[in-house]
């Protein structure tokens, strides 16, 4: 009995990544931005990786760390950036989309606590055909216009 626990372990370790897939459908290189000092809101940014054979639309999100979660983008309108809530993201099949600050973005809206670097919260997004994805994402520092990366968390 005592080698099974390595074995176990082991296997945890490889499928653990899988968690926060459903299918062909993947969630990953997330992250929230830091609350800025005094602020009640956030956002979280991440790529969205369809490898299924079908169109995915993701039609909401939610995290114990806000009150209210909207899917977000930012749109040129009358020659100002202004961002708006979108009711999808569409992500094709066999592409990925990437929410990225000053673009598209999950935003988090009368925030718990103030988010801090180093923590991690609970994400689940949701998809038209009712699937869900959930992450453990890390809280980051995100400058203004910085690009999103990847890489490992």
């Amino acid at each position: 009995m005592k080698f099974l626990k390595p074995f176990i372990a082991a296997i945890a370790f490889i499928l653990a990544p899988l968690a926060h897939a459903h299918g062909e459908f993947f969630l990953h290189d997330a992250y929230a931005r830091v609350s800025a000092p005094g602020a009640p809101n956030s956002a979280a940014f991440m790529v969205l990786d369809n490898q299924s054979k079908v169109l995915k639309r993701v039609v909401s999100a939610s995290t114990p760390a806000a009150k209210r979660v909207e899917l977000h983008e930012h749109a040129m309108v009358d020659g100002m950036m202004e961002m708006r809530q979108i009711a999808q993201i569409l992500v094709p099949k066999g592409e990925q989309v990437i929410l990225k600050p000053g673009g598209l973005h999950v935003m988090l809206f009368d925030l718990v606590k103030p988010l801090e670097v180093g923590e991690h919260i609970s994400l689940t997004l949701t998809t038209a055909d009712g699937h869900t994805l959930t992450k453990q994402i890390p809280v980051k520092t995100v400058m203004a216009g910085m690009k999103h990366h990847s890489g490992s968390e």
